[in-house]
């Protein structure tokens, strides 16, 4: 479908052909000689990843490991924050709904409490509001929410968790690969492949900086993450790779590489300003549109943007425009509960405009969505 218009890069979005490349060409040469060997002849390669992806994240390569999506990311980094009855997990208004059930299972086990973080008449988190003390254990901040373009504040937050002693894990999966991270400030950092950075489906990152990785405790290590150095002991690595297994799939971690370093190479600033450019037509196009409500929040938006129409319910909206060729999709109340809850919003279409689509495609695609919503 080369003629598709393709409005989704926040789900899953087009892989330029070096990464396309990179993993059939290592699964080609899997069949060759094995996937040992395969992997034993890309092992530079492989190593050199993680000064690629500190590059991309500002931070140090020891402080990166490799996962096979931003779930495992955030579900492992969780789960080694320690908790116990009374401390305080505080989340935005905006939270995701993959990390909200494994909160709730924690506070379930642990006695901890969960609080949202109160948002400002912009919608996004109202920093002066924060209400903090040494009880108050993390920070679950999600930078861009999958339901909307507003984009939180990520330095102020953690300029004041750092006053009480608060960990701060930020929810990169919208921003990485769209936004230019390197001069942003937290602790831990997850992220996925697949969207923004145009890498494979089943890869992801998490950066955790070294001044508070002592501070966590990791549950889920085995023979990669630890030594086995006894029958009786083990010795955990002193770097992020604690985090990573074993196990891994080698065409899709090469490929993940490929796409941060075309991220790279096409530059970071230039990609935000695009994608922002790309964002800011389109939202200012669907403005025009009777019937059509913009359903973004914030005072600086990413590229995520959301609509209703008054007309056309938002699944059905979203196939008409997938037979006009308009690749778009829609996020429902379960995935960010608590902010469509607070809106009033069962479902919105979520358009996400990445650089590769050129402000003709943008005029065209406003024109089917006026004809079809």
């Amino acid at each position: 479908m080369s003629d598709l218009i393709f409005l989704d890069s926040a789900g899953s979005s087009i892989p330029p052909a070096p990464v396309v490349d990179e993993v059939i060409g290592h699964l080609r040469r899997e069949t060759e000689i094995g996937g040992y060997r395969a992997a034993a002849e890309r092992r530079e390669d492989l190593e050199a990843g993680y000064g690629v992806l500190a590059e991309l994240f500002g931070c140090r390569p020891d402080e990166v490991a490799f996962t096979d999506s931003a779930t495992r990311s955030w579900l492992t980094v969780f789960d080694a924050v320690p908790l116990t009855e009374g401390d305080r997990i505080l989340v935005t208004e905006v939270e995701y709904g993959g990390n909200a059930v494994p909160m709730l299972r924690r506070v379930e086990e642990t006695g901890a409490t969960i609080e949202v973080m109160p948002s400002d008449r912009h919608g996004q988190l109202d920093v002066d509001a924060l209400d903090l003390d040494e009880r108050v254990k993390l920070i679950s901040l999600v930078h861009v929410p999958t339901n909307g373009g507003l984009i939180n504040p990520v330095n102020e937050v953690t300029a004041k968790a750092r006053e009480v002693g608060a960990l701060v894990l930020l929810d990169a999966c919208q921003s990485t690969g769209q936004i230019d991270l390197r001069d942003h400030d937290y602790d831990m950092l997850v992220c996925t492949g697949r969207k923004w950075l145009r890498g494979p489906r089943g890869t992801g990152a998490l950066v955790v900086r070294n001044e508070v990785r002592k501070r966590l405790w990791p549950r889920l290590m085995d023979h990669d993450g630890a030594a086995w150095t006894a029958p009786d002991r083990y010795e955990p690595r002193d770097d992020a790779r604690v985090f990573e297994l074993w196990e891994f799939n080698v065409a899709d971690r090469l490929g993940l590489i490929a796409a941060a370093k075309y991220a790279l190479d096409k530059g970071l600033d230039v990609i935000e300003k695009e994608v922002a450019d790309r964002a800011k037509r389109l939202r200012e196009g669907l403005k025009a549109i009777p019937g059509i409500t913009v359903q973004d929040l914030g005072v600086r938006q990413s590229g995520i943007v959301t609509f209703t129409s008054d007309r056309v319910p938002a699944m059905e909206l979203k196939d008409r425009l997938w037979a006009e060729k308009v690749a778009v999709t829609v996020s429902q109340r379960g995935s960010t509960l608590i902010d469509m809850t607070r809106r009033g919003l069962d479902e919105v279409v979520r358009a996400s405009p990445h650089y590769f689509v050129t402000p003709e495609e943008i005029d065209q695609a406003l024109e089917r969505i006026s004809r079809s919503g």
